[in-house]
């Protein structure tokens, strides 16, 4: 076997398996929540904690792989994603089980951005754009697949089980790469890394979110207020740095990298948190069980893994901010059906929905990925696509935000009970309202980035 064809085997599945295990775990949630009778926020944290680790440390990661090898720090993010996994699934509490995610979100930092750096790397720009159209569909068939068999094994075996099958799906993520990969990229071996910014970054984004889960309280606003602070810093300090973590220079002279990435963090903050809400609208509201609950939140994902092998492709003879700009247009109006979902709205029309954001979302995610790594030279494919894997978790982590923001403003730190369902209803509203005003700025982006080398 070819290492271009290990490369997109080995990357594909491990972008099947951690979406697979993000959208199986928001089935889960109810379930989760009243063994450890965890209240509205705390049950938010439970996917937040993975997103804020997976964030905090792919920039790093990265540059790390980018110094002593993508295929090592691949390799690496295997074993300790696996190993977490195992941890979550003998959770003894609330508390333990949101620190193991924490540790499984550092595992899949290091998976994140090798993974697409690898493809980039053995393959030729013409055909970048299938390749990443193949990883993006396993992306979504991980998450298609995520919710039927995460409510399958949640209602049949517990929802320990999901994290079972995660830790055996990664041990098959690690014999394919000792068997088949040899190959390893590291452009940038010997040169330093950037500890202080490291930690100054890490450090910024958990006060930022644990200054979110805390407003509309003093601690709250002081959390939030010393980790923009400390993000503003760290860009600053970057832009100075010899051998930056964060190459700020991709950004100036560059509309393409920096709008796409910018669209890319709107739209994830955007659309993340739908199948949060969602799961727990369909469980609670609708009164679906956890098996049936996902079948509807197939939909969305269903229509990501059919169409975006077909965006790439389009996005190699179109240019891609048309592409996206497009599908970003039809994620607003997806979103804005959302805030129109209530007490009487039929389980079909939430179909239909789901099934329209899907389309949108697949018509933006290949084409900005392919607009993103062809904007950069190839020695900077490790750092690109670490920011835009930044960007993605970011955004989805600032998704997770409004919605601990909402949850503690309009239910409190309580749990989701029957008496608390006109607060969650009106809560899911106001959060449905935010994410189409946020999806709307990420259509200007989308057209603001301009046109790419391949669309002259």
């Amino acid at each position: 076997m070819t290492d271009r064809r290990a490369a997109l085997i080995v990357s594909s599945a491990a972008s099947f398996m951690t979406p697979f295990m993000s959208s199986s775990v928001t089935i889960a949630l109810p379930v989760i929540g009243g063994e450890f009778a965890m209240d509205a926020v705390a049950l938010s944290w439970v996917a937040t904690s993975y997103l804020l680790a997976a964030a905090a440390f792919l920039l790093p990661f990265g540059r790390l792989a980018d110094i002593h090898g993508r295929k090592r720090i691949f390799t690496l993010g295997l074993l300790v994603h696996s190993a977490a996994s195992v941890l979550v699934a003998i959770s003894p509490s609330g508390v333990f089980l949101i620190a193991a995610r924490a540790v499984q979100g550092i595992g899949g930092a290091m998976i994140f951005g090798t993974g697409v750096a690898m493809l980039v790397s053995v393959y030729p720009p013409s055909e970048r754009g299938r390749v990443l159209g193949i990883n993006v569909a396993a992306v979504y068939l991980g998450l298609s697949l995520g919710p039927f068999a995460g409510g399958l094994l949640t209602q049949y075996l517990g929802w320990r089980s999901i994290f079972l099958v995660v830790a055996v799906l990664g041990a098959c993520c690690l014999l394919l790469v000792w068997r088949y990969l040899h190959a390893e990229w590291a452009e940038s071996r010997g040169e330093r890394f950037a500890l202080l910014g490291t930690v100054l970054y890490s450090l910024s984004l958990t006060a930022l979110m644990l200054g979110f889960s805390s407003l509309p309280g003093w601690s709250g606003v002081v959390l939030a207020g010393a980790g923009l602070s400390g993000l503003a810093l760290f860009f600053w300090r970057e832009s100075l740095t010899a051998h930056p973590i964060l190459n700020t220079s991709l950004f100036r002279g560059n509309p393409v990298f920096a709008f796409a990435n910018l669209a890319a963090l709107i739209n994830y903050a955007a659309n993340f948190a739908v199948t949060f809400l969602l799961s727990l609208y369909l469980q609670y509201i609708s009164g679906l069980d956890p098996r049936n609950a996902g079948l509807v939140l197939v939909a969305q994902p269903l229509m990501m893994a059919v169409l975006s092998p077909l965006a790439g492709r389009l996005s190699d003879r179109v240019a891609p901010r048309i592409v996206a700009s497009i599908g970003m247009g039809i994620g607003v109006a997806g979103l804005a059906l959302c805030a129109g979902i209530g007490v009487g709205t039929p389980v079909v029309m939430v179909v239909l929905i789901l099934a329209l954001l899907g389309v949108g979302f697949a018509l933006f995610s290949s084409p900005n990925t392919n607009a993103v790594m062809g904007s950069v030279e190839r020695k900077h494919y490790s750092v690109a696509a670490a920011t835009l894997g930044t960007m993605r978790l970011t955004g989805q982590m600032l998704s997770m935000g409004v919605v601990i923001l909402v949850f503690a403003s309009h239910i409190g730190k309580v749990r989701i009970t029957p008496a608390m369902y006109p607060q969650f209803l009106s809560g899911m509203r106001v959060a449905f309202l935010i994410f189409t005003g946020l999806s709307v700025l990420a259509v200007f982006a989308s057209l603001a980035r301009g046109r790419t080398r391949s669309d002259a």
